[in-house]
């Protein structure tokens, strides 16, 4: 197995509080690095890597195990950018640089409220950015020094933010040749 010293091209995590735009900046990323671009709401769904749905949050509930096991094989190979809004189940091993993507509740409401999520998921999203929760898991699941977090209010934010880790996947690039 290919450990992270070993691999060509760099795995990158982009997460965040849903609403914050990490889908965006992922497809945004994927198309300015040529990496590939990996979100895993949708290998949940299409694998089946969940035990159903929590009717209360619309959401289904998570089967760590299973999609860490589908996704060995990829992640191993190298050159991804994984979109997923929560990260402390994921390998250490498997990235090079986890993003934090944060946003401001007066920007972040309107994006869940347009989402058409329901008043208690919105409400629950709000307070998970207020408490910095995927800030404070994935600083408690990765060593400091792969760990950046990044503002993602504006169009403008985020264009840069793809700019910067284009920059930094070029370096990694340089360095792992």
């Amino acid at each position: 197995m290919a450990t992270a010293s070993d691999r060509k091209l760099p795995n990158i995590l982009i997460t965040g509080t849903p609403g914050t735009g990490k889908t965006t900046t992922c497809e945004l990323l994927a198309i300015a690095t040529g990496l590939n671009n990996i979100n895993v709401g949708t290998i949940v769904k299409e694998k089946e890597c969940h035990e159903g749905i929590d009717e209360k949050f619309d959401a289904f509930i998570l089967d760590e195990d299973k999609l860490v096991d589908e996704m060995e094989d990829m992640m191993s190979a190298g050159g991804n950018i994984v979109d997923f809004h929560s990260c402390d189940f994921f390998p250490e091993r498997w990235f090079d640089l986890v993003v934090v993507l944060r946003t401001y509740n007066e920007i972040l409401y309107p994006r869940l409220e347009k989402r058409g999520y329901k008043q208690h998921k919105i409400e629950e999203n709000i307070e998970a950015e207020i408490m910095q929760v995927v800030l404070e898991e994935a600083r408690e699941s990765y060593k400091p020094e792969i760990v950046i977090e990044l503002m993602s209010n504006t169009v403008e934010e985020m264009e840069d933010n793809v700019n910067k880790i284009e920059e930094w996947v070029e370096n990694y690039k340089a360095t792992h040749q």
